[in-house]
């Protein structure tokens, strides 16, 4: 990462700022110290993906469990895989035994400085009704791993849009048993 001095602030919204480095503007998400995305994969072999209206696309989106740590009053400093737990717990309702970093990189390079890091969560169990924070309206689904792709290609019929880390989630979540 880059020093935060060379960055000149474009446009400066509640959570997120347009900066500006040399001539390339990108957003910067404010007040979060890391973002997470959940590959959870249950006992019996289903990946565990949550759909939710996103009003950038203005449509309903079929994602990872995700989410930003370091964004609550007094937890800004955040651990990346205690955010993993909460957010995974807050939007399917499931809790992991196990929660192993898999991998992090750029969302999308040329529009934002965010990095996610991505999580494996296994040996889950079901404490809670999942659904979102009460701000957000989560529908969670469950897929047979060995029926992700042609589940996905119907959602996509149904006109969903299907965020690609999904497809990154469903490499890590069949190298569970590998």
């Amino acid at each position: 990462m880059s020093k935060q001095s060379d960055v000149k602030v474009v446009a400066d919204g509640k959570h997120i700022a347009l900066v500006q480095r040399g001539k390339w503007e990108f957003a910067r998400r404010k007040g979060v110290s890391g973002i997470v995305g959940i590959v959870a994969v249950t006992d019996e072999g289903k990946l565990v993906l949550v759909e939710q209206d996103r009003p950038p696309v203005n449509a309903r989106v079929i994602e990872l469990p995700a989410g930003l740590a370091g964004d609550a009053k007094g937890h800004e400093g955040e651990d990346l895989e205690v955010a993993a737990r909460r957010e995974l717990l807050e939007e399917t309702g499931y809790a992991a035994r196990t929660m192993q970093r898999v991998a992090a990189g750029a969302a999308s390079a040329g529009m934002t400085d965010e990095l996610i890091t991505l999580f494996r969560a296994t040996g889950l169990t079901k404490v809670g009704p999942g659904g979102g924070d009460g701000a957000e309206q989560i529908t969670v689904h469950e897929i047979a791993l060995e029926q992700v792709e042609r589940w996905l290609a119907a959602r996509e019929r149904d006109r969903l849009l299907i965020d690609l880390k999904v497809y990154a989630g469903l490499y890590f979540a069949r190298q569970a048993g590998a």
